[in-house]
């Protein structure tokens, strides 16, 4: 255990806590908005994907199921630009630096069962009929893409506020 721990899992959570602190210093938005717009992402290429190899009620059948997929990570983005949450300080550094803690020490098995799970699908899912190979196909490729790179986000350590943020003062002002 102490193998997986030292050479995949810990240096999966800095890969995540890195590509979290550069999302925020290019894009000047909080570190969970990351999981979602990657979700849409993926499930727009997964849409233009299924448009160019399904037609007809195939291709409804997969666009509605790629809706229903898009639904939450919309919501989520949309309620943050409602919102106008464009801050990301001290609080909410706080907020999700104790969520992260507790998700790295409580689901470690979660993140090691996903990513197992994320490299074996492809190759265990084998289906006759066509059109349910094309809708596994989609499937694995948005389950791989999504599925760990979230498990490894919400257990990532959160950017400091003030990486990014020019405008970010802090108590103490030296010099």
């Amino acid at each position: 255990m102490d193998w997986i721990n030292r050479y995949i899992d810990q240096p999966l959570l800095h890969g995540a806590a890195g590509l979290l602190r550069s999302w925020h210093l290019r894009t000047r938005q909080p570190p969970e908005l990351l999981e979602p717009t990657w979700n849409l992402v993926v499930l727009s290429f997964l849409l233009i994907a299924s448009g160019q190899v399904m037609a007809g009620e195939t291709f409804t059948l997969s666009v509605a199921a790629l809706v229903m997929l898009a639904l939450p990570s919309a919501r989520k983005l949309l309620s943050a630009v409602k919102a106008g949450q464009g801050g990301y300080g001290a609080r909410e550094y706080k907020s999700l630096r104790a969520r992260a803690i507790a998700k790295r020490e409580a689901e470690w098995s979660v993140r090691i069962i996903v990513l197992f799970a994320s490299a074996c699908l492809p190759f265990i899912a084998r289906i006759d009929d066509p059109v349910g190979a094309y809708f596994m196909l989609g499937a694995s490729i948005w389950f791989v893409l999504t599925g760990p790179l979230k498990a490894y986000l919400d257990a990532a350590e959160p950017p400091e506020p003030n990486e990014g943020d020019r405008m970010y003062s802090g108590v103490f002002h030296v010099g």
